[in-house]
This record gives structure tokens, sequence and C-alpha cells, in this order.
């Protein structure tokens, strides 16, 4: 086997549909392209459109989604005594074309499969011309929904007529681009007498997962590799497979005219792969080499990647994986809390039930190929550093690379995968059906391997919007989807990767026969507190596990000032409504800040009340879900990243900038936690109108006990201790321990100026009697020095993207380390150095600290260069939540 990739010289034009008139010589004539890549990078690249990013040129730019293109290129090729050859293409976006030296190959109209298609009969000895024209998807998708019958979507265009990236139609967060492109590799592979198909290797423990007491323990494994084998006209013969792993080499046949075979392979002793915070991440290399002789010996002879011929000697093919060891399994249980039933939704590893510290992942840019294996290290580095246990792949988006699923399994981050499927119906018929299998077929086999995905899924809210989003009546009795989720994809998951659990979508209630989305039965979705009500009303859903909530904020500063040229820059000036998606977006922030600070009329203000306010809202909602662990199983917020600078629910922006609300997260997600929450009396969940106390939860997610002495006390803005009382507590690993504050503790004397402080060895949790509004903040808390404590260090890189300039892998030498240190003279809530405003590559270690007066902070700033001490403790750097209340705090001290 040789594989050889096809990503040179290739030219893209435009053939057909509105191109401006002052473009048209341009774009009509060849334009260098770049394979992997789509239309809109090559035009940007050129220097022909703007940035789609920036301003308003994303409807500047509309016009590329509405043309037809056209990528050519040439290639040379010698016969090479191969028997077969096949153009491989991983990725066309989406409806394609494919012709070589004039024949058409293929068809093809979708994004997420792969597509072989032998080319023997039209390869010639010389130059070979290769061309993939690519339709408009806007067109094709509406000719689609005409031609198959509408069906209720979300969204101006019919995504749901069409196998593309949905949100590459326009999300609430994301910009509308309809791309077209040659977005993953596309090689010439050439073969002979047989090759792999398709390897699927599935690890399993033997024996009893939780019979050894130590993580760490070896216990018995077990390889079972499934292989698929394609064999060329007149191979007949057998073939045999050897499989390296461990050190051990296993050989089996394929008989002949067989086309497939099963290898187990036990292996006495394995480590179990962990996720994080429960163990070690150990993976396994897997190597399987397809033999031409039945009883030759194996080698570890890879194919080779040259395309110049070469004698048939080593295997005929090759395929390497990385396994691990694990149990994997979905408590979806009948449970009763409250005197209610429901239903329990508990992901449970090595036999672990693990709560899911979460966030939900979308594409990290509008235009997929450009996510390197260094940005999606570098977004799983800032998902660990919020705390993030499981990253959910959202259904509006793609399969991901293989690298991001490779980066999950070496870090602990459990995967979980929706299928390709949103807020939207789908018709059931052909030619979708096929589409939909081929692709489901795919990429099962595709990611099967990976010991980080524990979930697949149907679908994103499509259940929960055939029951509450007026789709019925409009569907008039046609088909909507869910005989994929509830027949086919389970199907196929069963057949092709049997060990790992499935939900037929999310939210999900564990039966069609409920809603789907109720607090009392398996995964729910909580938007009616952004919606409608504020944050506050997360409280109201003691749910089994919430699978996505969120609140807005905008891009950090830096990020809003790159991509928008607004003088005045405003809430309301004409780039930042573009840069905001939500139906009523701004209207909901506005509302969602009121009942908790003034509204600022200065934008700086205004940005910085807006993001307070989002890390505020996921503290609240992600606190009060680890109060009820273990009713309640999993959190996960709606979301980690963006793919362009927007304001949105992510935690980072488009531009790869931790918002503040990283940092809520962080603090909310920590393994060991103590919160204060509302209780009734009894210690249940409060209910609207009725009696209420609080209560100090305490949390340990950890693998290790944890006690000490809790002490509780309620404290004036000054430092003041009204009331104290302090309990000895033990905590098991994994348990959680609620504790009623005793009334003189919870019960206010003056609630503008007091709050509960709960303390048990380094963790605190606080509760406010009032809103920051409402409260005594004062002016002028805070003393503030700076110190350079390094320089000529490695200073952070801007992950590439479209408004960042791409830098060294690793960071940049020559950077500067600053230490700012901050003591209170009196309370200060969620002090916050923004150090992007310093410098647009600065980051800073931590944010949103509160003090108590005497109490101290200190921030660690890393900046690629040189800073000066007064831009650190200067208000629009150095933020605190008393600033929207009572304006500027006043830093003194030295610097």
């Amino acid at each position: 086997m040789t594989r050889r990739e096809l990503h040179a010289g290739w030219t893209v034009r435009a053939v057909a549909g509105p191109v401006p008139a002052h473009l048209a010589d341009q774009v009509h004539a060849p334009v260098p392209a770049t394979v992997p890549g789509t239309v809109h990078t090559d035009l940007l690249a050129a220097g022909i459109v703007p940035d789609p990013y920036l301003d308003d040129n994303e409807h500047v730019l509309a016009w590329i989604g509405r043309c037809d293109w056209e990528y050519r290129t040439t290639f040379e090729w010698a016969p090479d005594g191969h028997e077969r050859h096949d153009l491989v293409a991983d990725g066309l976006d989406t409806v394609a074309a494919v012709t070589l030296n004039g024949h058409l190959l293929a068809e093809t109209a979708n994004q997420h499969r792969t597509y072989r298609l032998p080319v023997d009969e039209h390869l010639r000895p010389g130059t070979n011309e290769l061309v993939v024209r690519f339709s408009s998807p806007l067109a094709y998708a509406a000719a689609q929904n005409v031609a198959m019958g509408y069906r209720p979507h979300t969204n101006p265009h019919p995504f749901n007529a069409i196998r593309k990236m949905a949100c590459s139609f326009g999300w609430d967060w994301g910009l509308e681009t309809a791309a077209s492109g040659i977005w993953r590799p596309l090689t010439l592979e050439a073969w002979s007498g047989a090759r792999l198909a398709a390897v699927r290797p599935v690890a399993s423990v033997a024996g009893d997962p939780a019979a050894s007491a130590s993580p760490d323990a070896p216990v018995r494994g077990r390889l079972t590799v499934h292989v698929d084998v394609e064999r060329s006209p007149g191979a007949d013969g057998p073939f045999d497979v050897a499989v390296h792993v461990d050190g051990l080499v296993t050989t089996a046949s394929v008989p002949a005219g067989e086309t497939s075979t099963v290898i187990d392979v036990d292996l006495p002793e394995v480590r179990r792969w962990w996720p994080r915070g429960f163990g070690e991440h150990p993976l396994y290399e897997v190597a399987v080499e397809l033999l031409a002789d039945p009883g030759a010996t194996p080698g570890e002879t890879e194919a080779t990647e040259t395309h110049q011929p070469r004698a048939a000697v080593g295997p005929l093919d090759v395929r390497r994986h990385r396994v691990g060891f694990r149990t994997v399994r979905l408590d979806m249980l009948a449970d009763e809390h409250d005197g209610e039933p429901g239903t329990s939704f508990v992901i449970v590893v090595n036999d672990q039930p693990v709560f899911v510290r979460g966030a939900n992942w979308i594409p990290d840019d509008a235009f997929p190929h450009r996510v390197t294996r260094e940005r999606y290290a570098a977004r799983i580095a800032q998902a660990e550093q919020a705390n993030v246990n499981l990253l959910r792949v959202w259904g509006g988006g793609i399969y991901e690379a293989d690298d991001f699923y490779d980066l999950c399994d070496e870090r602990g981050i459990l995967t979980w995968q929706d299928f390709l499927f949103a807020c939207s119906t789908y018709a059931e018929e052909e030619p979708l059906r096929s589409e939909v299998e081929a692709e489901a077929r795919d990429n099962v086999t595709r990611l099967a391997s990976h010991p980080s995905l524990v979930l697949w899924n149907g679908n994103n809210e499509n259940l929960w919007g055939f029951h509450d989003w007026d789709w019925q009546p409009r569907l008039q009795g046609r088909t909507w989807g869910l005989g994929y989720y509830t027949e086919l994809l389970p199907r196929i998951v069963a057949e092709l990767d049997p060990g790992r659990p499935y939900t037929p979508g999310s939210p999900w209630s564990g039966t069609v026969d409920l809603h789907p989305n109720l607090d009392a039965h398996g995964s729910v979705h909580v938007w009616d507190a952004w919606n409608r009500q504020g944050y506050d009303v997360y409280r109201d859903h003691v749910a089994r596990f919430v699978a996505e909530f969120g609140w807005q904020g905008p891009p950090t500063w830096s990020t809003l000032r790159d991509a928008l040229s607004d003088d005045p820059l405003t809430p309301e000036s004409p780039g930042m409504l573009v840069h905001q998606k939500a139906a009523q977006g701004n209207d909901k922030l506005t509302d969602g800040l009121l009942p908790h600070f003034p509204l600022p009329d200065d934008m700086d203000d205004w940005h910085w009340a807006m993001s307070l306010n989002q890390a505020n809202a996921m503290t609240v909602g992600i606190e009060h879900l680890r109060s009820w662990s273990p009713r309640c199983a999993g959190a996960i917020v709606w979301q980690l990243n963006d793919c362009w600078p927007v304001t949105s629910w992510a935690a980072v922006d488009g531009a790869g900038r931790a918002k503040p609300t990283l940092f809520a997260l962080a603090h909310a997600y920590r393994d060991r936690l103590v919160t204060i929450q509302p209780r009734r009396p009894d210690g249940g969940a409060p209910v609207p109108g009725g009696p209420s106390a609080l209560a100090v939860v305490v949390v340990n997610d950890s693998p290790d006990p944890w006690s000490g002495t809790l002490v509780q006390r309620r404290v004036r803005y000054d430092g003041t201790v009204l009331a104290e009382a302090s309990t000895a507590v033990g905590l098991a690993p994994r348990e959680t321990r609620t504790l009623l504050l005793p009334g003189d503790i919870s019960t206010a004397g003056s609630p503008a100026d007091e709050l509960v402080v709960a303390t048990l060895g380094d963790e605190r949790g606080l509760w406010f009697f009032a809103e920051p509004r409402d409260s005594a903040l004062a002016e002028g808390g805070l003393d503030v020095a700076v110190r350079e404590v390094a320089s000529d260090v490695l200073a952070p890189s801007p992950v590439p993207g479209s408004i960042r300039t791409p830098a060294a892998p690793g960071g940049t030498a020559g950077g500067r380390r600053y230490e700012v240190a901050a003591t209170a003279r009196t309370l200060v809530r969620d002090l916050a150095l923004l150090a992007d405003k310093a410098h647009p590559d600065a980051t800073v270690d931590d944010q949103l600290v509160t003090l108590l007066p005497g109490e101290s902070a200190t921030f660690t700033v890393t900046s690629p260069a040189p800073l000066d001490p007064g831009t650190l403790t200067g208000r629009r750097v150095l933020r605190t939540a008393n600033q929207p209340v009572v304006g500027p705090a006043t830093p003194g001290g030295s610097r």
C-alpha cells in the first residue's frame, strides 16, 4: 500500500452564481488554493476578499455560498506495479462532482463521510488532471427541501436538507458561511492483493474491574480486533492478519474468499484507563498488518508514503491505533427523591460513577480545516484549567478530527459524541437516509477505539423540539428523524461499537413515552433561565443531569477590538449587533444584569459588567447542581469555545482568549467545593413561596477522604464577625454532605452589608444576603503592589486563527512575568485582572477572587513584552464587582 497526498498545485475559480461585478475578473480566473481548505480562506489568502470575521464582512461575503466553484490540479503518475488505485477523499464540503481526466468519478453530497473512488480506468502515464466542482450548498439545500418535502428547522436556511455542518448556515452564536471546499485530506492510494478496509480494535477489561483495590493495579485485558479487507479482482486466496500490542504478536487468517476476520488477544496484565481525576490514562499502541502470504513472519514495516514503484515486500497494509482498557456504562435506573419517581443518568467508568463536570464543544473555527493539533491542544488545556472532565461534541457541528479524540485520550478528558442532527426535523427517506447510514458507519468505525469516548447520542434537542416547538402541525405526518434516533443509529452502534452506551437524544428521559426534558428523568437542557427568567432560576431545577445550560457574555476586550472597527464602540453599534446572533440577545443581557447590577453607561464598564454577570451565572448554576450530587450526576455548561469573535455563551472566545467565565468554571468545578445553598428547613429542595433556610454543602469529588473543622460565620463587610459556629466533618471520597446553618448565621441583621462565610481547610463558600446593586459595597478598597519576577520567560503564543497572528508553537522567548499583589481594606468582590488589556497576548493565572478586609491575593501575569506596572493596576485592567455599583476602586501602596 502506498499513500500519496494530492494537496499541491490547486486553483479555485467561480463557475456560476452571483459574483459581485467588481470581483468577476479575479474570481472567474484561477486563484491559488490550499487543500485542505475552503473557498473563503483561499480568496482571503489571495487578498480578494476581506476577513469574514471582521465587522460586517459576513454579510459582504454572503455571495460566496450562493456560487458554484471549481477546484483544479494536475499531478504526475507513472505505472507502479500495483493492481489497484483509489482516490480517497476524507472530506468534501459538500455538493461535489469529482472528475479525473474528464471522466466523472462521483457526485457527492455529504461533508461528514469519506469517499473511496477507484481510478484505475482513468489514470494515465504522465500528467493527470483532477477537478472537483462544488455546487452552491444553499441552492442544493433549498432544492432538496422542496424535493423531500418541507420540514421545520431553526434558522433561515434548510440546513436539515443537506448533510453539511449545520452551523455553517449560521447559528445563535455563529456566522453564516455556507462554505465549500476540500476540507480534509485527499490521497491517491495504490495497492495489490488486498487492503485493510476497516480496523476496529475494541479494548475490554476481563473479569470484575471492581475487584482491584487500586486504580493503578494491573488487570486482565482483552483486545478484540475486527478486520475487514477488500480484495483486488482475482486475489481469492487466504491472507494473514497480525496484531501487535504490548509486545505480543497474534496472527489470524482471512480464509480464501472471505473479507473479514476477528482476532482476540488476551493480555494478562494491563493498566486501566481512567478519566481525569480518577487515575492515569495509559494508552497501548496497536499495529495491525495485512500479510501477503499466510505464514509469513509479521514485521513492523509500514505502508510506504512514497509513490515510487516498489517491490511487494513487507505487509500489504498497516493500520495503527491507540487503545485504553476500561469499562463504561450509562446507568438510567428508576429512583425516587422527595417522593417523586425519576430516572437517573450516571456515566460509570470502571464501575466508578463519574460526576460530569463538563462543557459543550462546538467547531473551534467556522472553517474547521484551520484547527490544528496545536489548537486542539490549547483548547483542551483550557478545559483542564477549568477542571472540566468531559467535552460534549455538539450535533450541529462536525465529527472532529482524530487529533481531538487522541488528545482527550491522552489527557483523560471524556467525550460525548452527538450524531450530527440538531434543532430540526430530518427526512428519513432517500437520498438522505443512505447518506446518514454511510456517515454513521464511517465515524463509528473511526472513533470506536478511543477510550475517552463514553457516549453516542442521537441528536441535539430534536425530540424536545418535536414536543414543544410547534413542529407537529407543520410536519403533516412526514417523517422527522425519530427512526434514525430509535432504530438506525442504535443498530449501527450495536453492530460496530457494542460496548459503548447510546442515547436517542439530548435531552432524554429514558423513553419516548415521557416528555424528553423533565428534571426528574435523565438528561435535561435548562434554557428558561437565560431566555426568560434570570440565572437564580437554575436553583429551581433539581435535575438528574443537565447537558446544557448557559449565559451570554462578550468576548474579551482585545478580541472585540481586533474584530470591530466601530467608532464609537457601543453595545448596539453596527459591528456589535452583527456579532450578536442570539434572538433579542442584548435585551436578554440587560434583563439578566439588572437584578444584580445597575446598567453601566460606559462601554468598557458595560463589557466588564456583562462578562462578570456571565461568570456569576455559571457559578450559581454549577454550584447548585453539584450540591445535589449524587441525585444530580452531571453539569455540562454551554459552551467551552467559540468559532469566531462573537458575544456568546463561551468561556473561551473565538481568538482563544479566556473570558472571566473560564475562571468561574475552574472555581466551581474544583475537586473540593464548599458552597452555601438555599434549602427547606428539612434539608430538601425549596419550594417557591415555601419556608427556606440556608445550608452549607461540602462536595468531595476527589479520590481521597477530606476531614477537618467546618467554620461557619456571619460577617459584616468591614470584617466584624457577628456569629460563628464550628463543626467537625469527615467526607469519604466522592461524597457530598449537607449541613443546615444555625439560625443566627443564616439570618441577616443588615442584609446590605453582611455575608456568610463557610470554610473547610483551604476551601470556602460565600453567601451574600443582598445583590451587589443593593449592597453597601465600598470604594477604594485595595492596596496593590506589582513586581517583575522573571524575564526572558517562555511567553504564551497566540493560537492561530483568522484574527490572531500565528506564533511559534509552545511560546515565545523573551517574555516577562509579573506578580500583582492586592490587599483588601474592605470587602472586595470578584477581583479580576484583565491581562489582555495590558497586552493582547498577556495571560493571568486566576480571576474572580473575593477578599475580606485584610486578605490578599496575588495574580501572576505572563506577557510576551514588558508591561508598565501602572497599567496592571489601572481601573480598566484591575476590575471588581464593586466598580459597577459604586465606581472605581482606588489602588494604593507601592507599585
